[in-house]
């Protein structure tokens, strides 16, 4: 990569590390051309660090590395974003980001849609929730109807209409993040799985 580390005085270039797997930021850092070269060679990220005034292997104390996966160069070759796998916490603190957030991967509303089954469950009057009065009749019920919704949306897709055929996916969907819940599971856990069996 042609990256540019002369446009500062400092001739240091910023690093923003991102989590490969969750996408998650994980900290900003600097890195010279040495802390560059040595980051490629070891395949653990290294910066330089402008308060020890010296390259620093993020983890040569902690034992916390930031093993490297892969580098892009932003559009004014100033900016690199370095894509890891995190071995452990990130920040000196303790926690998964310089930012105090933990470093879960996230599903955009499907991660909020959980958070809301997971709240109705929790607060909501059963009479009032339809979640909660699912929850409150058993298991049994909620693996009926994840059942039910399944054959439903497998009748649509033999058919042709596409909004049928949408909405019932969406209600299986819906009913199925809701028996993951019931069995103390989250989508997350699925992925998991899923990824255990990606060919390599």
């Amino acid at each position: 990569m042609n990256i540019d580390f002369s446009k500062n005085n400092d001739g240091l270039v910023p690093a923003i590390i991102q989590d490969q797997q969750t996408k998650n930021v994980l900290m900003l850092g600097y890195m010279n051309q040495e802390a560059y070269d040595k980051t490629l060679s070891t395949k653990k990220v290294t910066f330089f660090s402008r308060t020890k005034n010296r390259l620093w292997t993020k983890g040569e104390e902690s034992g916390n590395f930031l093993e490297l996966i892969d580098m892009k160069l932003d559009c004014d070759n100033d900016t690199l974003l370095v894509l890891v796998n995190p071995v452990g916490p990130t920040c000196h603190t303790g926690t998964d980001t310089c930012w105090s957030e933990e470093n879960a991967a996230e599903y955009g509303f499907l991660t909020k849609l959980e958070n809301t089954i997971n709240s109705r469950v929790e607060n909501a009057d059963s009479s009032k929730s339809y979640v909660a009065s699912l929850f409150q009749k058993g298991i049994n019920k909620i693996a009926q109807k994840v059942g039910e919704e399944a054959v439903e949306t497998v009748i649509e897709a033999k058919d042709n209409n596409d909004e049928l055929f949408l909405n019932e996916s969406a209600d299986l969907l819906f009913h199925y993040l809701m028996l993951l819940q019931a069995k103390g599971y989250r989508l997350n856990d699925v992925v998991d799985v899923l990824k255990s069996r990606e060919k390599k």
